[in-house]
């Protein structure tokens, strides 16, 4: 028996000490055949031992006829005419300089011919509905759709929003084709889209690319909507603009704002709005508005009559690398709340200033345009889960969305603080135009057109005609932008940066009271 035992015991040791030099020397032979691949080795390597997830686009087949021929006769040319009191004395399009970057200049005659303008739209209903941009429409005196088949109808406007730069029309018709509505949530980058509209003076063009991002801000929405003469302290404007656009690099000219983004399969998954150029003419990216935000807007004006949009009740910084240095955080990702607004739905939830919101509805959600996109295709009473970092945990809390007075609220609450800043500051501002940001290559930006003596400003010898870009690591474009961020100053440390009159750039701290 003992023997037996013996012979057991022996077994197990061989059997260990075996597995162990066995192991040892696998992983040694592993580190030598590394060091001795070169890196075409290594990733096969890699990749055998990770395989990466399959992802599932909301795209078909690589073949693009049939979506074409789907979708085509339900894009179509929408022709706006303006009086001559309209075009004289500034332009006609309601957005000024700003989308004349985007999609040109409308006419401006000298006689009393009427101005005219151009764009595209989507029919989505049988009987005439057809979703376009709001500053294709916005203070058109007549209205034209013409269709694929050469008709040409009157449309009346049905609603409009800025803040999305989303419009419905309408015409008196049946049985028309249709674009059937795709889910924008599901689009991925990279996967092929084909753009659909009325370009230039072109009848209907089709162009194809790849979805090139998602969740874009680019800051049109927001720019020119507050004339900084008429901004009162005690009545703040409130910026509701939403911008997390698709981006692509399908060709979108002038013509095409209003137009279908699509999949292959046929399905719209955006309405064309934008372009970045330098020229007035693509130059390599067009942004499209989310289908889904646009579904939420388009049954808004049909089924209310206006936008019935929910808030959250909050002010937030996107978190970043440099943001988290000058708040003194270590999470570089989410959204820094700033400030809530007393009886507001995150207030009455719970959740505080210095949460860093993570999640919603149990969707990561990294940065600002994406919280507002989803947001905004919510209304008043909507319920949502917000979860939020708090002292290392996460935490969730249950929100109930309130409605738009809850925002003027929050905008009243934050410029308290702010305007006592902005009376220390001594300073007066006005947005930077965009001829004046491409030159200096910004994306944001306000001029200080005044100095008041004695206060910061003077102080610290930051003379009229700074560019101010950054206020406490937040891109500024008007006085309310300012003020916002000014609300999100740190133990009364102040940080700007921007651009000297002579044309040198500046980043600074200094203290205010």
């Amino acid at each position: 028996m003992t023997n037996n035992m013996k012979k057991i015991g022996m077994s197990l040791l061989t059997a260990f000490v075996g597995g162990a030099i066995a192991v040892g020397a696998y992983k040694l032979l592993e580190d030598k055949s590394f060091q001795g691949m070169g890196l075409d080795e290594r990733q096969k390597v890699y990749f055998a031992n990770n395989p990466g997830s399959e992802i599932i686009s909301s795209t078909g087949a690589l073949d693009f006829t049939q979506a074409a021929a789907a979708v085509s006769p339900g894009v179509v040319h929408v022709r706006t005419t303006y009086n001559r009191t309209a075009s004289s004395g500034g332009s006609s399009d309601p957005f000024g300089d700003m989308f004349e970057d985007f999609f040109g200049r409308r006419g401006r005659p000298q006689s009393n011919t009427p101005a005219m303008g151009k764009g595209s739209g989507v029919i989505v209903t049988g009987d005439g509905y057809i979703m376009t941009n709001n500053h294709v429409v916005e203070d058109a005196d007549k209205i034209e759709v013409i269709l694929t088949d050469k008709r040409v109808l009157q449309a009346k406007v049905i609603g409009r929003d800025k803040n999305t730069d989303l419009a419905l029309i309408k015409i008196d018709a049946n049985d028309l084709p249709i674009v059937k509505l795709g889910n924008s949530d599901d689009v991925r980058v990279g996967e092929w889209v084909l753009a659909v509209g009325y370009p230039l003076t072109l009848e209907s063009t089709v162009t194809a690319g790849i979805v090139s991002a998602k969740a874009r801000s680019i800051g049109i929405l927001a720019q020119d909507q507050i004339n900084p003469r008429d901004y009162d302290p005690e009545n703040p404007p409130v910026n509701s603009s939403i911008e997390s656009f698709i981006q692509t690099d399908a060709v979108i000219n002038r013509g095409n704002s209003g137009g279908a983004l699509v999949n292959t399969k046929g399905e719209l998954i955006g309405i064309n709005s934008a372009i970045a150029s330098r020229s007035g003419v693509y130059e390599g990216y067009g942004f499209a508005i989310p289908v889904n935000l646009a579904k939420k807007v388009m049954d808004d004006f049909i089924k209310y009559g206006e936008v019935k949009r929910g808030f959250i009740g909050v002010t937030f910084q996107e978190l970043n690398a440099d943001v988290a240095q000058s708040l003194k955080i270590k999470e570089i990702n989410g959204l820094y709340v700033s400030s809530t607004v007393d009886g507001g739905a995150a207030a009455s939830a719970g959740i505080k200033k210095g949460d860093i919101i993570k999640k919603l509805n149990g969707d990561n959600v990294i940065t600002s345009s994406e919280l507002q996109e989803k947001i905004g295709r919510m209304r008043p009473g909507d319920k949502v889960q917000l979860t939020v970092l708090r002292e290392g945990d996460l935490k969730t809390f249950n929100l109930t969305l309130k409605g738009a007075e809850a925002n003027k609220l929050a905008a009243n609450n934050s410029s308290i603080a702010s305007t006592e800043i902005m009376n220390t500051l001594g300073a007066t501002f006005t947005p930077l135009k965009d001829a004046d940001k491409k030159k200096y290559g910004v994306s944001s930006g306000v001029i200080v057109n005044s100095v008041a003596p004695g206060k910061a400003f003077d102080m610290y010898e930051v003379p009229k005609g700074t560019i101010i870009t950054g206020i406490n690591g937040r891109g500024v474009n008007n006085t309310d932008q300012v003020n916002a961020a000014l609300s999100a100053t740190k133990n009364n440390m102040l940080s700007i940066q921007g651009i000297t009159p002579d044309g040198g750039q500046f980043r600074f701290t200094f203290p205010v009271k």
